[in-house]
């Protein structure tokens, strides 16, 4: 018996994904171990004397810089902006264009609804091996939209992926997600712990947002979109982004 308990714990060790053997070995970086992927390999072939030149064309440091995306679904937009990491303000980087859109305006609420969702959130995981060549998950659903939504399953495989197919995703072509993967993996190697993506119905300065009241009557909409505005103002206005933590009710809470 003592044996069997033995084997089993062994076994179950085993079934550990290899990439998360490599991202829990201190002795190797988190770049190292996304190189040991062709993809990965790859686009860094491809990409990665651009994106350092495009860094330090912009005064950041390709050795130690935050980096902040942003996506506007109404513009179908994705912004890319970057600091040093002994800075305040961010720079911006690169503008990605949707390469397909999906669903409507307004957050995601369930599975299979087809939107792509809205709120804050970070990249929670590097996937190289994607369907869609690669991409950086989004950690949907979060807090706020798990307090906010009537249904039990919320779906959650939310990505920022290649080619220019969506189900609920954002697609911006195989050669901009190696752009932006080999962007994020430099961060993430460099102490970034985690890289926020902000997703927004769109640009939300007053006209913008009166419009986008006007044109959807829904109360609750109305309520979750102006709980969103004041990060987007904060960030045109300073270039900074907001501390957010998420109340009991699923609303955001902000510090500057």
């Amino acid at each position: 018996m003592h044996k069997s308990l033995i084997l089993l714990a062994v076994l179950a060790l085993g079934f550990k994904s290899d990439v998360g053997q490599k991202f829990e070995n201190d002795n190797i970086g988190f770049r190292s171990a996304q190189l040991e992927f062709p993809r990965v390999k790859v686009a860094f072939e491809n990409k990665e004397v651009d994106v350092k030149t495009k860094l330090r064309l912009a005064g950041i440091q390709p050795e130690r810089f935050d980096l902040y995306v942003r996506a506007f679904k109404k513009e179908e937009s994705i912004e890319v902006w970057a600091k040093n990491r002994a800075d305040n303000m961010y720079t911006l980087i690169e503008t990605y264009p949707f390469c397909s859109n999906v669903g409507d305006l307004g957050p995601k609420r369930q599975q299979g609804d087809k939107q792509i969702p809205e709120g804050f959130y970070h990249f929670s995981m590097f996937n190289p091996n994607s369907n869609y060549h690669l991409s950086l998950k989004v950690n949907c659903p979060n807090k706020s939209d798990s307090l906010l939504s009537e249904h039990s399953d919320l779906g959650g495989q939310i990505f920022l992926h290649g080619g220019c197919l969506t189900i609920g995703c954002i697609p911006i072509t195989d050669d901009k997600i190696e752009e932006l993967y080999v962007m994020s993996v430099l961060a993430k190697d460099n102490g970034q712990m985690e890289i926020p993506i902000h997703i927004f119905p769109n640009r939300m300065n007053y006209a913008n947002y009166k419009s986008l009241l006007a044109r959807y009557p829904d109360r609750a909409l109305h309520i979750f979109w102006t709980n969103l505005r004041p990060v987007y103002q904060h960030f045109e206005q300073t270039g900074q982004i907001m501390q957010i933590q998420i109340n009991h009710q699923g609303r955001y809470l902000f510090t500057e």
